[in-house]
């Protein structure tokens, strides 16, 4: 099974004390994620970035973004 991708959708734009307006990472998580090593540290990160949107608001569209990013990589979405 493929490993998943990044939970960076492409927009990029940093708002909101250092939050990306549509991913709510900030830049060191960006560049953490793609040292994960394993599916249950990228899965465990998802876990916690999906909390982090939860608590920060705003960031609904994302997941929907993200399942349809995962579908074409053929990997499957854990959000």
């Amino acid at each position: 099974m493929p490993k998943l991708p990044s939970p960076c959708i492409g927009v990029c734009k940093f708002r909101d004390g250092g939050h990306c307006i549509t991913c709510s990472m900030t830049r060191p998580q960006k560049h953490g994620f793609r040292r994960i090593e394993g599916r249950k540290g990228r899965r465990a990160f998802l876990t916690m970035l999906t909390a982090q949107q939860e608590l920060l608001g705003r960031y609904r569209a994302w997941a929907k973004a993200y399942r349809r990013k995962c579908e074409k990589k053929g990997a499957e979405s854990p959000v």
